[in-house]
C-alpha cells in the first residue's frame, strides 16, 4: 500500500484539472485491466471447451513418431 500512499502525494499537489485527468486514466486502466481479465477467462473456457473429451481418446502417436529419422 506504500506505492498507493505516495501516489496520492503527488496527486495531491497537482491542480484540480490535473487530478481529474489522473482520474479518468486511473478508470481507463481498470477498464483495461477487467477487460484483459475477461479475455484470459474466456480463453480459458474456450480451450477447455474445445478439449472437452480427448482425454478419453486413445492417443494416435507413440514416442517413436516424434523421433527425427535421419536419412
Amino acid at each position: 500500500m506504500q506505492l498507493a500512499k505516495e501516489i496520492l502525494s503527488h496527486v495531491k499537489r497537482l491542480p484540480e484539472s490535473s487530478q481529474a485527468e489522473v482520474l479518468d486514466f486511473v478508470k481507463f486502466l481498470e477498464l483495461k485491466s477487467e477487460k484483459d481479465n475477461g479475455d484470459q477467462e474466456w480463453a480459458n473456457i474456450s480451450i477447455s471447451n474445445a478439449m472437452h473429451g480427448m482425454e478419453d481418446e486413445p492417443s494416435l502417436y507413440s514416442i517413436n513418431d516424434i523421433k527425427e529419422k535421419v536419412l
